[in-house]
């Protein structure tokens, strides 16, 4: 196990950066913010903490890569950047997704994220992946079918059946696919997926500095390990491509946790709904921790 410990000088550069017009960038956001962004580099610091490897086969070790800062996030040319024209992400289920790209991809579209219970296998030769995406384009496809705790088990009632070859463009395998129980362990584990995959839509690289959502992960067990949130440098990364108040985020995120679930519509009847309560029982420790970072932000 290796603790991955940066100096405070070198989490600060990292966070602030040493050029002018970037340090003046970061002077703009208000008290607060910077207050709690300053944390990235506090040595007593209980709110962001320090990454852990925990063996070779997780990330760090297996795929050695460069550390971003904010000022090469800055200064990228082909970061994407959202604009009042291409503000929308679109979330789809995959089989609306496959016909939704067909028609070409809308015009207000910042990207578009298909997600899907169905376990991806790009080619024969592959084992699986989780995802795929086209950063460049703005487009994905990840699927949270092996963070179902019941994948790995013998009786996965999603197990498909060995059929004849099918045609290109033929789904029909798919027909009446097992959609499992959305527990709140699949859930924590898909937004954090989700979040993590959108931030590199954003330009985001993984995140070495310090414990984050946007740390790579080689197997559930560091995809487990890895925090729903962002470090303080990813912050001002996505506050520079999104403009947003950060407080005002993590009431959002609040909001979000504390929503009493959604109606649906019955699929046998369409003039019927029903009503699926969220399940955020493992989402009570990142709750606390957004708590902490109000607290801090509107001392």
């Amino acid at each position: 196990m290796q603790v991955i410990r940066h100096s405070e000088q070198a989490l600060k550069t990292a966070l602030i950066s040493k050029n002018a017009e970037l340090i003046k960038l970061y002077e703009k956001l208000s008290q607060g913010e910077r207050r709690l962004l300053n944390e990235a580099f506090r040595p007593d610091c209980i709110l962001f903490q320090p990454i852990t490897v925990h063996s070779e086969s997780d990330w760090i070790p297996s795929h050695p890569e460069s550390t971003q800062d904010f000022e090469q996030f800055y200064q990228n040319p082909y970061r994407n950047t959202p604009s009042a024209k291409r503000s929308t992400i679109y979330v789809q289920p995959i089989e609306d997704l496959l016909k939704f790209l067909k028609q070409k991809k809308p015009k207000d579209a910042f990207c578009i994220v298909g997600i899907t219970m169905i376990d991806l296998y790009p080619k024969e030769s592959w084992n699986f992946v989780f995802g795929q995406a086209s950063l460049t384009e703005g487009m994905g496809i990840f699927s949270f079918a092996r963070y179902d705790s019941d994948f790995y088990s013998r009786n996965y009632k999603g197990q498909l059946k060995p059929v004849k070859k099918l045609t290109a463009g033929d789904y029909s395998v798919f027909d009446g696919y097992y959609t499992p129980p959305v527990t709140s362990t699949l859930l924590l584990r898909s937004c954090k997926t989700l979040t993590h995959e959108l931030g590199h839509i954003f330009g985001i690289r993984h995140c070495q500095w310090l414990q984050c959502v946007m740390q790579g992960s080689n197997h559930l067990e560091e995809s487990d390990r890895r925090p729903l949130e962002l470090c303080p440098i990813c912050i001002r990364k996505l506050h520079c491509a999104l403009g947003f108040n950060i407080a005002e985020r993590y009431k959002a995120l609040l909001h979000w946790i504390d929503g009493g679930g959604c109606d649906v519509e019955d699929p046998g009847c369409s003039s019927k709904t029903h009503h699926l309560p969220k399940a955020v029982e493992d989402f009570k420790e990142h709750r606390a921790w957004i708590l902490k970072c109000l607290d801090l932000l509107q001392q």
